[in-house]
């Protein structure tokens, strides 16, 4: 086969002792990964015991949905940071067949309940479905890569207030997309954050006696390749990796215009699925207080080549760790930052609203034709 693979951690996990290892495999496109993204790798790895994920090449993309945010050696990438995945598989078919499955000795195949379609309306995932190795599990409501250009596009801070209303009316008509030609996966739907989910996500594990607790805080918002870089390399300084995340207030009061993009609760998940984190302070004050260092026993405290911007009283937010010299200064070697993400966005504007109205529309005619064969199936 033409594709390429790697293990997350370099390693094939062994076999469970007395039973046969259950390998699941997982596609998709994974463009802007977030953590409706994570969460469906989450679901699927608690089906089997390893995880295979085959990622989509650009070429692919453009082909059948139009052109990806990110490219793919940066989708590669992301996925293999979340941590329930045990390989990635490069440039995978974008329709799933046997053959592949058989390839990767994986027992079936799992994927979300809404639907993924070709360039021609075909579901993709036709052929694994007759032969009745496909498994579903639940999408995450209220965020899919669609909703997440589109609260890029329309340059509001609407996403992270509370004018329900307001949201779901600029949403749907800046996207382009008429009432009658809503996709029921990808339209607005607003996302609920509960304990439960945050638990599932969580490392869920305290530092060990003698670890080096890392501690490094940001908006992280749009999380991405440049974000996942620094994180591996603060991660080579200690053992324990918490992060800390600023309030949708502090991290606007910093970046202006409309950020952040995501939430709060959203940039939570996002950053709690990633392999490096072990913890997450959830709404973390600006300036890394004394209070804070002992709480978590920080040993190092890192920060990126990005400028940061002072405290509300004019102070440097790392004063604290630098008296005690324990800040650290991490080069990352990638300079992406969620500017730049969103400049791709705009500078593609239109291409974008057009990819976004057409897969609505695409998607909105399947589940048309879906409810009415249910419809009919059930009258009869």
């Amino acid at each position: 086969m033409a594709s390429n693979t790697t293990s997350s951690d370099g390693n094939s996990s062994p076999q469970q002792q007395g039973k046969r290892q259950v390998r699941v495999w997982c596609d998709g496109c994974y463009d802007m990964v977030h953590f409706g993204h994570a969460n469906s790798l989450r679901q699927a790895k608690a089906m089997g015991d390893y995880l295979i994920v085959g990622v989509h090449s650009d070429v692919e993309i453009t082909e059948h949905k139009g052109p990806p945010v990110f490219t793919e050696q940066e989708r590669y990438k992301m996925i293999r940071a979340i941590k329930w995945v045990d390989e990635v598989v490069e440039n995978a078919p974008y329709v799933t067949t046997l053959e592949t499955l058989d390839h990767y000795q994986c027992s079936f195949c799992v994927h979300g309940d809404d639907i993924t379609l070709t360039a021609d309306g075909v579901d993709t995932y036709h052929i694994v479905k007759t032969a009745n190795r496909y498994k579903e599990c639940k999408r995450t409501a209220g965020v899919s890569t669609t909703d997440l250009v589109g609260r890029m596009l329309l340059a509001t801070k609407t996403h992270f207030n509370v004018d329900q209303d307001t949201l779901e009316k600029g949403q749907t008509e800046e996207l382009g997309s008429s009432h009658s030609a809503q996709s029921p996966w990808t339209r607005l739907c607003r996302f609920l954050p509960t304990s439960q989910k945050i638990v599932q996500f969580a490392d869920g594990r305290d530092p060990n006696p003698g670890d080096r607790i890392i501690y490094v805080a940001g908006t992280f918002d749009l999380f991405h390749v440049g974000h996942l870089d620094f994180l591996e390399k603060a991660k080579a300084e200690g053992d324990y990796m918490i992060v800390g995340l600023h309030t949708d207030q502090v991290a606007n009061r910093c970046k202006g215009s409309n950020y952040p993009i995501m939430n709060l609760h959203e940039r939570t998940l996002c950053v709690l699925a990633c392999r490096y984190v072990n913890e997450v302070v959830i709404g973390a004050p600006y300036p890394v207080t004394a209070d804070l260092m002992d709480h978590f026993k920080v040993n190092v405290v890192c920060h990126g080549n990005t400028a940061y911007a002072p405290d509300l009283d004019g102070t440097d937010p790392y004063a604290e760790p630098k008296r005690r010299n324990k800040f650290k200064q991490i080069n990352s070697g990638n300079s992406l930052t969620t500017a730049d993400i969103v400049g791709r966005i705009i500078e593609n504007r239109l291409r974008y609203e057009e990819r976004n109205t057409k897969k609505e529309a695409k998607e909105a005619a399947i589940y048309e034709a879906f409810m009415k064969t249910r419809q009919s199936t059930a009258e009869n």
